[in-house]
C-alpha cells in the first residue's frame, strides 16, 4: 500500500470514528434530562359553592350548575340584535384586539428563535480576487486569479437541555399571549354591552324626562289659569314653572351622556365617534335581563378566565427560565469544522491541493464568573416566585369578582322590586293630588311633592335596571364568558399547545 493509499485510510478511519462520536452525543441529548424544575400545574383551593348563589334568593337567580356553564356568547342571552351586531363587529376590527394578536405573532417569532439554537450554524463565504503584483523591470508583472470559497459550521450540542428549557419557557410565552387575546375579547364584549346599556338607560332617562315635562307643563298651565281666576296664588305658578323649568335643563345632559356612550361604542369598533350616531341614535329600550344565570362551580372558572391561564402560562415561562440559567453552570460541548478552497485555477478547483479543511468537538467549561451564573440563577427563582404569587392573587381577585357580581345582581333585583312599588305608588299620588288640587281641598305645595316624588322614583328605577343589566355584564365578565375562536383569526392552533413529549421529540430530531 502506498504512502498516499495509506493516509486516505487514515482519514476514513477518524471520519468514521467521529461520525460515531456525533451519533453517541445525539443519543445523549435525546434521552439525557434537562436541568432545573420541571413544571407542575399550581394547586389551588377551591371553594364548593359560590356564597351569592347560596345565601341570595332572588327572583332570577345565578344557579351553580354540575356541568361548565357556555358563556362564550351570553350577549345573546339578551335578545337585542343591534347589541350582538355591535358585539360581534367589536371581536373582528377592536384595536386593542390587533394589538393582543401582533403580540402573539411576536411570541411566535421568539420561538422560532429559540428554536433555531438547537440547530447547526452553517455560514457560507465565497471571494474573487484580481491579483498585481509589480516586478523589477516594467516587463516583470504577475498577474494571477484568486479564487475562494469556504463553509463553516458550528453545532452547539444541547446536552443538559437549556435550549429546550429556552423553548419550552417560549412555548409557555405564546400560551400566555393567546389567553391575553382571550382577556382582551372578555373585556372588548363586555366593554361594548357596558356602553349599550348605558345609552339605551339614558335614553330611557331622556323619555321619562321628556313625559315628566309633558305632565309638569299640563299642572303649570292648569295653575296659571287659576291664578287667572284667583283660585291660586303667584307662588303656586312660579314653583310650577321651577319644576318645569328643573325637569327640561336635565334632558341635554341625559342627551349629551347618551351621545357619548355612542362615541364610545364607535371607538370601540375602531370606527369614527360619530359613525354610530344615526344608527343608535333612535329612542331604544334596556334589553330584558335572562330569567336565570349559570354561574356553574367556581371550580369552572379557574379553566375559563383567561386572565388565570395567562398568569398561569406566565408562571411556567418563568420556571422553565431557571433551568437555561441553571444550564449556565455545565459545560458547552460543540462540534465545529470548517472547509476552504484556495485556487487561482478553476480547473484545480476541486484536487486535494486546492481544498483545507478541519473538524472536531469542542469544550468551553466556566470556571469562574464572579457569582454571576448562581446570581442568575437566584434572579430566575425570584422572577419565578413573582409569577407565583402573582397567579395566586389573579386567582384571589377572580374569586372576588365573581362574589361582587353576584351579590350586586341579586341586591339590585330587590332594589328594583322596592322601585316598582315606589312609582306604582306615587302615580296614585300624582293623580290623587292633582283632583283634590282641582277640588281646591289640597294647597298645590302636595301637587309639587307628588310629581317631584314620581319622577325621582321613575328616573330611579331605570337606572336600577341599568344597574341590572350592567351587574349581570360584570357577572359574565367575572365568569371568564366572552371569548370565542374563531377561524378567520389566528388565536389558537394546535401547533402552539405543545406538551412535553413533543418538545422533546422536537430537540432530540434537532439534535
Amino acid at each position: 500500500m502506498s504512502e498516499g493509499e495509506l493516509m486516505h485510510t487514515r482519514d476514513q478511519r477518524r471520519c468514521v470514528s467521529v461520525l460515531a462520536a456525533v451519533v453517541s452525543l445525539a443519543v445523549l441529548i435525546v434521552s439525557g434530562c434537562m436541568v432545573g424544575p420541571d413544571y407542575r400545574t399550581p394547586q389551588v383551593v377551591v371553594p364548593g359553592e359560590w356564597v351569592g348563589v347560596a345565601g341570595t334568593p332572588t327572583a332570577q337567580k345565578s344557579v351553580a350548575t354540575a356541568q361548565p356553564a357556555d358563556l362564550t356568547q351570553w350577549w345573546r342571552q339578551f335578545n337585542d340584535p343591534i347589541l350582538t351586531s355591535l358585539v360581534e363587529e367589536a371581536i373582528k376590527t377592536n384595536l386593542d384586539l390587533q394589538i393582543a394578536e401582533a403580540r402573539l405573532r411576536q411570541g411566535r417569532a421568539a420561538r422560532g428563535v429559540a428554536v433555531a439554537g438547537l440547530w447547526p450554524a452553517v455560514t457560507a463565504s465565497g471571494g474573487y480576487q484580481r491579483v498585481h503584483s509589480a516586478g523589477t523591470t516594467p516587463d516583470n508583472v504577475n498577474q494571477q486569479d484568486l479564487y475562494q470559497a469556504g463553509l463553516d459550521a458550528v453545532w452547539e450540542l444541547d446536552i443538559f437541555g437549556g435550549r429546550r428549557r429556552s423553548v419550552e419557557s417560549a412555548d409557555a410565552s405564546i400560551q400566555a399571549a393567546i389567553e391575553s387575546i382571550r382577556d382582551v375579547q372578555v373585556s372588548v364584549t363586555a366593554e361594548v354591552a357596558l356602553n349599550y346599556m348605558q345609552l339605551r338607560g339614558y335614553q330611557r332617562e331622556i323619555a321619562i324626562a321628556q313625559n315628566n315635562l309633558k305632565a309638569q307643563k299640563h299642572t303649570a298651565e292648569i295653575t296659571h289659569k287659576r291664578l287667572s281666576v284667583g283660585f291660586a296664588s303667584a307662588l303656586d305658578a312660579a314653583n310650577a314653572d321651577s319644576d318645569v323649568a328643573m325637569t327640561e335643563s336635565q334632558i341635554p345632559v341625559f342627551e349629551a351622556a347618551a351621545q357619548q356612550s355612542i362615541y364610545a361604542l364607535s371607538v370601540l369598533l375602531a370606527r369614527l365617534p360619530a359613525e354610530l350616531l344615526k344608527q343608535l341614535s333612535p329612542m331604544g329600550n334596556l334589553p330584558g335581563v335572562p330569567t336565570q344565570v349559570p354561574a356553574g362551580l367556581p371550580s369552572d372558572m379557574l379553566r375559563r378566565r383567561p386572565d388565570i391561564r395567562a398568569s398561569e402560562a406566565l408562571l411556567h415561562a418563568s420556571t422553565a427560565q431557571i433551568g437555561v440559567a441553571i444550564a449556565d453552570f455545565f459545560p458547552t460541548f460543540s462540534l465545529t469544522g470548517t472547509m476552504n478552497w484556495n485556487s487561482n485555477l478553476l480547473r484545480t478547483w476541486w484536487t486535494d491541493a486546492s481544498r483545507s479543511y478541519s473538524f472536531g468537538p469542542t469544550v468551553t467549561w466556566p470556571i469562574f464568573q464572579g457569582g454571576a451564573i448562581a446570581s442568575n440563577v437566584h434572579l430566575q427563582e425570584a422572577l419565578r416566585d413573582q409569577a407565583f404569587i402573582t397567579y395566586q392573587k389573579t386567582v384571589l381577585a377572580a374569586f372576588q369578582d365573581v362574589e361582587n357580581a353576584l351579590i350586586a345582581f341579586a341586591k339590585e333585583q330587590q332594589h328594583r322590586k322596592a322601585l316598582t312599588d315606589a312609582v306604582a305608588a306615587n302615580r296614585k299620588a300624582v293623580d290623587l293630588s292633582l283632583q283634590l288640587y282641582t277640588e281646591g281641598q289640597i294647597d298645590f305645595l302636595n301637587v309639587l311633592n307628588a310629581q317631584r316624588s314620581l319622577y325621582a322614583s321613575e328616573d330611579a328605577l331605570v337606572q336600577s335596571e341599568r344597574s341590572i343589566a350592567t351587574d349581570l355584564i360584570a357577572l359574565y365578565k367575572a365568569l371568564g364568558g366572552g371569548w370565542v375562536i374563531e377561524a378567520g383569526k389566528r388565536i389558537a392552533s394546535d401547533r402552539d399547545k405543545k406538551d412535553t413529549s413533543n418538545l422533546n421529540r422536537e430537540a432530540g430530531a434537532a439534535n
